[in-house]
C-alpha cells in the first residue's frame, strides 16, 4: 500500500495578494465576484453558514492564490442614509487604499455614467493602475461600442465580459494574475506563535493587546476605528515567543459604515493569513452578530486555530441579563460551523479573568500540532465505518482501506477509499466528530481528503 508522507509546515506565514472589485452600484460586481470564485477555481473552503455573508473568497488561477474582495452590498446599505456618489467614492477609496490589485467594473449595456468618472478619479489619485472591465457584453453590438465609450476613463481598453454567462472571465483572470505583486512572506521563528486579534470595531482589541503586553502600546478610544494600521508586538509566555497582531486598521476619515467594514475586513484578512491562531473578540454586552459570523468564516476558511473571547463580561454580568451558558449557546447558534471552538469570558479593560486566555491559547496551539498515530487512526475509522456504513446509488458501500494524518498545523487527514463520491458532507462530519471524540482538537479546523485507491495500491493490499 502506498505510504502517505508528512507535509512540513511552511517556515513563513504567507499573505496572498488582494484583488478588490469596485464600481458604481448595479454594474454587476456581485455577479462578477461569484463568477471569479466559481467551482472551476480552487476555492479553499466553502464554510456552511457563511456563504451568503461572505465578501471575499480565496481563489487560484495559473498557480497564483489571491483573495477576491467584493464591495457589493455596501452601496445599498449606505444610500439609505447617504448620497450615492459619496458612498461609491468611499468604497473606491477603501479598496484603492487596501487592495493589491483593483478591478473596476462598468456597465457596457447602459454606457458611461457620471459615477464611473467619480470612481476612476479616486483610483487615479492613488497613482495605481486598474483593470477596467466592461460587464454585460452579451450583445456583439454592445461589445463593439465599449472601447471608444470608456476610453476617457484612462485605464486603456476594457476587458469585455459577461459575468452571467462567464464569457471573457479567463482573459480577466489572466490580466489579474499579470498585475499581482509577489505574495509576501513574513519570517517567523520556529518557536514563535502568531496571534491575530480579530473583531468588529470597538469590541476591545486594542485594550486586549495592551492588557497582554502590560503596557499601553495601542491607542484606545471609545470611537470605533481608532487604530490606523496593523500593529505587531512581541512578548513571551512560558518561554514561548508570542507575536500579537492587532487588526483594526480603520482610518479615521472613513466615516461611512460600509467603507469602515470593508477596510477592516481587508485588514483582518491580511492579519488572519499571517497568524497561527485568531482570537475572535465579541462584545458580551451585545452578543454575537452577523459580522462575527463573517469573521469566523474567514478564520476557518484560512484553516487557522481559533478561540472566541467574550469581552466586557464584567459589564454584562452586572446587568445580569444572561449567564455564560446562555451566551455560549447564542454564540453556537450564530456560529454553528464553529462549535469546536472554545469560548472564554474576560474584561480586557479591568483585566478580570485575563489569566484564562493564554492557557487556552496554548491548548489550541498544542492541538494544531497534534498527530494521531496511524494504527490508532485506522482502528478508529474502521470501527466507525463498520458501526455506521454508508451506501450510494446502486447499493455501493463506502470502504475506507487506509487512513493517515500526513500533516499538522492544521491537521490534514487522508482516507484512501473505493469511491470518494460516496462521502457526502453529513458523513464527513460524522468522521470528524469521531476523531474529535477520541482526540483533543478543540479550536482547530480539520481538513479531510478522500482519495480513490489506485490499481497499484489494490494489487499490493
Amino acid at each position: 500500500m502506498r505510504e502517505v508522507h508528512d507535509v512540513q509546515a511552511p517556515a513563513a506565514a504567507l499573505r496572498p495578494p488582494t484583488v478588490a472589485i469596485v464600481g458604481r452600484p448595479n454594474v454587476g460586481k456581485s455577479a462578477l465576484f461569484n463568477r471569479l470564485i466559481g467551482r472551476r477555481l480552487a476555492i479553499v473552503e466553502d464554510t456552511p453558514g457563511v456563504t451568503r455573508d461572505r465578501i471575499y473568497a480565496l481563489a487560484e488561477w495559473r498557480d497564483r492564490v489571491f483573495s477576491v474582495v467584493d464591495t457589493a452590498g455596501l452601496a445599498d446599505e449606505e444610500t439609505q442614509s447617504a448620497d450615492t456618489a459619496l458612498a461609491t467614492q468611499r468604497q473606491a477609496q477603501a479598496a484603492a487604499t487596501s487592495a493589491d490589485a483593483i478591478v473596476m467594473v462598468v456597465d457596457a449595456a447602459s454606457g458611461l455614467h457620471p459615477l464611473d468618472q467619480d470612481v476612476a478619479q479616486i483610483v487615479r489619485k492613488t497613482r495605481r493602475s486598474a483593470i477596467l472591465v466592461a460587464n454585460k457584453c452579451e450583445s456583439p453590438k454592445v461589445a463593439d461600442a465599449v472601447p471608444g465609450e470608456f476610453a476617457r476613463l484612462g485605464f486603456g481598453t476594457p476587458i469585455c465580459v459577461s459575468a452571467i454567462h462567464g464569457e471573457g472571465t479567463g482573459d480577466l483572470l489572466d490580466a489579474i494574475v499579470a498585475q499581482l505583486p509577489p505574495s509576501v512572506s513574513v519570517p517567523q521563528s520556529e518557536d514563535e506563535l502568531a496571534l491575530a486579534l480579530v473583531g468588529q470595531p470597538n469590541v476591545g482589541k486594542s485594550s486586549l493587546l495592551n492588557a497582554l503586553l502590560g503596557e499601553e502600546r495601542s491607542i484606545v478610544s471609545e470611537a470605533p476605528g481608532t487604530t490606523r494600521d496593523v500593529v505587531d508586538e512581541i512578548f513571551s509566555y512560558q518561554d514561548r515567543r508570542i507575536r500579537l497582531i492587532d487588526t483594526a486598521g480603520v482610518r479615521k476619515k472613513m466615516h461611512a459604515h460600509g467603507a469602515i467594514n470593508y477596510y477592516a475586513a481587508l485588514r483582518s484578512l491580511q492579519a488572519i493569513a499571517r497568524c497561527d491562531i485568531a482570537i475572535l473578540l465579541i462584545d458580551a454586552m451585545r452578543g454575537p452578530l452577523a459580522q462575527d459570523r463573517r469573521l469566523a468564516g474567514m478564520i476557518l476558511e484560512e484553516r487557522k486555530g481559533m478561540l472566541v473571547v467574550a469581552n466586557k463580561w464584567d459589564l454584562a454580568r452586572e446587568q445580569g441579563e444572561y449567564s455564560q451558558a446562555e451566551l455560549i449557546e447564542a454564540i453556537h447558534d450564530q456560529l454553528p460551523f464553529a462549535r469546536f471552538v472554545p469560548v472564554t469570558f474576560l474584561s480586557a479593560l479591568t483585566k478580570r479573568r485575563l489569566g484564562s486566555l493564554m492557557p487556552l491559547v496554548m491548548r489550541v496551539a498544542n492541538n494544531l500540532e497534534r498527530r494521531v498515530p496511524t494504527p490508532r487512526l485506522n482502528e478508529i475509522i474502521r470501527d466507525a465505518t463498520l458501526a455506521h456504513p454508508i451506501s450510494g446509488p446502486g447499493g455501493k458501500t463506502l470502504k475506507i482501506f487506509y487512513s493517515a494524518q500526513p500533516a499538522v498545523h492544521p491537521p490534514l487527514f487522508v482516507f484512501v477509499c473505493n469511491d470518494p463520491n460516496l462521502v457526502r458532507p453529513p458523513y464527513e462530519r460524522f468522521i470528524e466528530n469521531t476523531i474529535r471524540r477520541n482526540y483533543d482538537f478543540e479550536g482547530v479546523p480539520l481538513t479531510f481528503e478522500f482519495r480513490r485507491r489506485s490499481s497499484a495500491e489494490a494489487s499490493v493490499a
